[in-house]
């Protein structure tokens, strides 16, 4: 096993890997055929003393994932980031807009009301992903890392991984319905820049859990808090790919591989 360690996620119509450096992208193109692309990940200034901090490296490091989104939104130079599609656009809307309704509703305690949110927030997005084109893509980023991982093949590998953004739902859940209680209990619920900043720490101590469940994979309680993400990715978000997305996720991570120099080149 390499010691490479892969991320990624879907795009519309491909499959987007990051290591710690670089980033590689394979889109299928109307034509029939794949392009990829490629590059290098740009860092932080100053992130080597942030990476010693609790709460700020998780940040630093959600941070410089989603920023190569431009660089590939450029690259492969068509709308195949999901964000993209206008039924997402739809979804995300609907969902920030019951969101909103829920928790200035006057009814129920406010455990009760944050927790609805957290859990009206996603059934949009969720029930659009659904078998969906951009789930089986998901599901061939799945394979392809699980098979580079345990060197096996991608097409009997599980389509759920335990690395996964979605499981980072249940620690993020219990972030922000704990951050949220506490903004309320402290009156400061409407102040846009103490909400913010609350927002931040939430994310970042989400983060924190995440990696730490990724480092203990056995322990019971990263095993609890994995389970609603991997529940997430067995019913919606990914589903099992066709072959020819195999080889689009394959072409994307023999990129990145190349970059790394973990392969040689062409193999």
């Amino acid at each position: 096993m390499s010691n490479v360690t892969l991320g990624g996620m879907a795009l519309r119509d491909g499959v987007l890997l990051q290591s710690e450096s670089y980033w590689a992208a394979a889109v299928r193109e109307p034509g029939g055929g794949v392009k990829v692309t490629s590059g290098r990940k740009a860092k932080l200034r100053g992130r080597e003393s942030l990476q010693q901090v609790p709460v700020l490296r998780g940040l630093v490091r959600l941070g410089e994932s989603v920023s190569v989104l431009p660089a590939v939104r450029r690259a492969t130079g068509g709308p195949v980031l999901p964000q993209e599609d206008p039924r997402m656009l739809a979804a995300t809307a609907l969902s920030a807009v019951a969101t909103v309704m829920l928790r200035s509703t006057k009814m129920g305690s406010p455990l009760v009301k944050e927790l609805a949110a957290a859990g009206v927030s996603l059934a949009p997005l969720l029930l659009l992903l659904r078998d969906s084109r951009l789930s089986r893509y998901h599901g061939a980023e799945h394979k392809s890392v699980a098979a580079y991982e345990s060197g096996g093949d991608p097409a009997t590998a599980d389509k759920e991984h335990a690395r996964c953004g979605t499981n980072l739902m249940a620690p993020m859940m219990v972030t922000s319905v704990a951050t949220n209680l506490v903004l309320r209990a402290a009156g400061q619920e409407r102040k846009p820049l103490t909400t913010f900043l609350a927002g931040l720490v939430s994310i970042g101590t989400a983060m924190e859990l995440f990696s730490w469940m990724a480092r203990h994979q056995d322990h019971p309680l990263a095993r609890t808090l994995r389970r609603p993400g991997i529940e997430m990715q067995r019913l919606f978000t990914t589903s099992e790919p066709s072959e020819d997305q195999l080889d689009v996720a394959h072409l994307a991570l023999q990129e990145l591989l190349r970059l790394e120099d973990a392969v040689p080149a062409g193999a």
